[in-house]
């Protein structure tokens, strides 16, 4: 799979791509990740993204000219083929990140894991010409109910969850440890332990040893995590898990 990343900003993602999973499933051939400055699609001297909105109003808005260069440059380069029996089954999705868009979720990081190619489109300041949204983009994605200064972190959000759904990505990816699609909703999510079994603090919130000092605070482990007992251990997640939408 390849994720192309549309940004003013492409040393933030470059960054980050080359940390932990991403950078090892890179490696290894399983993922193509690429950040392209928006700015190497402009036309004029000044590599100008934006310009002043029609009708007025405060700040600017990202134009269309250069999105949509940079989307057709980046099809033409995954596909080079296009139009020939050979690249017509291959799948690309473009995705443009907007607070009124739909909010992203595991559903639709399931979905977009089957493409081939996945497109994201960062805005920034005031937005992005409509007109992008309209007829470029096949998605328009918000990640919550807040805005943020652009759409880098979104698209990184997005990349690690489509990611980490590629076979060979994660370890243990038959049920993404633990956590189990369903499919009539999203995905379940229980508590994970680990070591120390009894984790103490005393009065003051500091780590310490466990006695039998009535000035402690402890914290234990539940049992049945440490019975061995995998049917209980089973019922106990499926209990205490949690639908993730």
């Amino acid at each position: 799979m390849r994720i192309d990343i549309i940004t003013i900003f492409p040393e933030i993602c470059d960054f980050y791509f080359q940390q932990s999973l991403l950078k090892k499933a890179q490696q290894a051939g399983l993922l193509k990740l690429k950040a392209h400055n928006l700015r190497d699609f402009t036309n004029d001297k000044h590599r100008a993204v934006d310009d002043k909105p029609f009708g007025g109003g405060r700040g600017m808005v990202m134009k269309i000219e250069p999105i949509a260069r940079a989307v057709k440059e980046i099809e033409k380069e995954f596909y080079p083929l296009r139009g020939k029996s050979k690249a017509s089954s291959k799948k690309s999705r473009i995705v443009l990140f907007s607070p009124r868009g739909k909010e992203f979720n595991q559903k639709m990081a399931t979905k977009w894991a089957k493409s081939d190619q996945l497109i994201l489109i960062c805005g920034r300041y005031e937005g992005v010409d409509e007109r992008v949204a309209r007829n470029l983009a096949d998605e328009i994605v918000s990640i919550g109910d807040y805005v943020l200064m652009g759409g880098e972190l979104p698209a990184l959000i997005v990349a690690e969850t489509v990611a980490r759904l590629l076979p060979g990505v994660v370890g243990h990816s038959e049920d993404l440890i633990g956590e189990r699609i369903t499919k009539s909703k999203g995905f379940l999510e229980y508590p994970q332990f680990t070591r120390p079994e009894i984790f103490c603090v005393d009065k003051k919130g500091k780590a310490c040893p466990p006695d039998s000092s009535s000035k402690q605070r402890c914290w234990r482990v539940p049992k049945v995590l440490l019975s061995g007992n995998h049917k209980e251990i089973d019922a106990w997640r499926q209990k205490n898990s949690k639908v993730i939408e």
